[in-house]
């Protein structure tokens, strides 16, 4: 969908329907810094933006006023060389995400040369040293062999709260979301409902959920199927179908509007809820929050990523489950640290 006539309503969710699904109004982010971490340079993200936060009424967010910086992963100016499409969706993807949830933060891109690990990291660890608190990756790979020797990235960098997708492919675990040191976000499907909540929400068929083979299991989960860490910690809407609206021009995928979901949606709405929670407490890690506060979660209880035999691991149920971890948010007082 190339162009929407003035007045008209995007196709696809909104600020406003994010904000009342998550029981967001009134909260602000005023002064907080959201690192969006993705590979390559996408040249219209700027302006993509502009036209994104215009249409739905949104204060600007733009390089001159102070909200957005776009950096390279040594912290300059200067673009990477490359360019890549579907790497450009992402990261329009992301920043609309982050808009969506939290119109008052500021925006921090950090592009990564390309989409190898030694640069991905990099691009991590550029966002950290530039001061964001907040910091989301909306990519990742199957599990592997020695996978831990990269949890140094996270595990040195207490009080900062790292999101990452747990993939769009069903059962299974990815890395980084697996590393017991950051927020590893599922994904449900979301529909509007006449209940109290006006919204209901199941585990998405596309989520990634599992027992890792590799990383240890962190003190806070206690679920009795896995001895290892399992993913995930919470989720949010990720559903393709019940996508969020964004504007992205560059690449083959650059078509103006679109409707476009997956972890690569929910992992940046967890990162900016974050965000509207608060900093985290220094020397504490964010993904530990929420099992002190699950009432302060949506439960989901129905959906299932794949058949793996009826278990938590891959089939939404009351309590914990992998598919929607504690669940979604209600309000963001479950991301803030429990001595808050």
């Amino acid at each position: 969908m190339p162009s929407v006539p003035p007045n008209a309503k995007p196709p696809g969710y909104s600020p406003r329907d994010i904000r009342s699904a998550y029981d967001l109004d009134g909260l602000h982010g005023h002064g907080r810094t959201v690192a969006i971490t993705v590979p390559f340079h996408d040249p219209n993200l700027e302006s993509d933006l502009a036209v994104y936060r215009r249409q739905f009424h949104l204060r600007p967010c733009t390089t001159a006023n102070g909200c957005f910086r776009q950096i390279n992963q040594r912290g300059g100016t200067t673009p990477p060389s490359g360019s890549d499409s579907l790497s450009a969706l992402e990261a329009a993807l992301d920043v609309d995400a982050v808009s969506a949830a939290c119109p008052d933060c500021r925006i921090l891109v950090v592009e990564a040369d390309d989409n190898r690990v030694s640069n991905l990291f990099a691009a991590i660890d550029q966002a950290v040293a530039q001061g964001a608190k907040f910091v989301s990756g909306s990519y990742g790979a199957p599990e592997f062999a020695h996978e831990d020797v990269f949890d140094h990235h996270f595990r040195d960098h207490p009080g900062i709260a790292f999101t990452f997708a747990s993939g769009d492919s069903g059962y299974g675990t990815f890395y980084p979301a697996a590393s017991p040191y950051v927020t590893a976000v599922g994904g449900t499907s979301l529909h509007r409902a006449r209940n109290r909540r006006g919204w209901t929400e199941s585990a998405w068929t596309g989520t990634g959920s599992g027992c890792s083979p590799y990383e240890p299991k962190p003190s806070f989960q206690h679920d009795p199927l896995c001895t290892n860490r399992t993913t995930n910690d919470v989720s949010a809407d990720a559903d393709p179908a019940t996508g969020l609206a964004m504007y992205n021009t560059f690449g083959q995928f650059g078509l103006g509007w679109l409707v476009i979901g997956g972890t690569s949606l929910s992992t940046p709405l967890i990162a900016a809820m974050y965000a509207l929670a608060g900093d985290p407490a220094p020397g504490t890690y964010p993904n530990s929050y929420p099992y002190a506060r699950p009432q302060r979660f949506n439960d989901i209880i129905t959906g299932t990523n794949d058949p793996c035999g009826g278990t938590y691991l891959c089939t939404a149920v009351p309590g914990y489950d992998g598919p929607t971890g504690i669940g979604t948010p209600h309000g963001v007082a479950g991301l803030r640290a429990w001595n808050r």
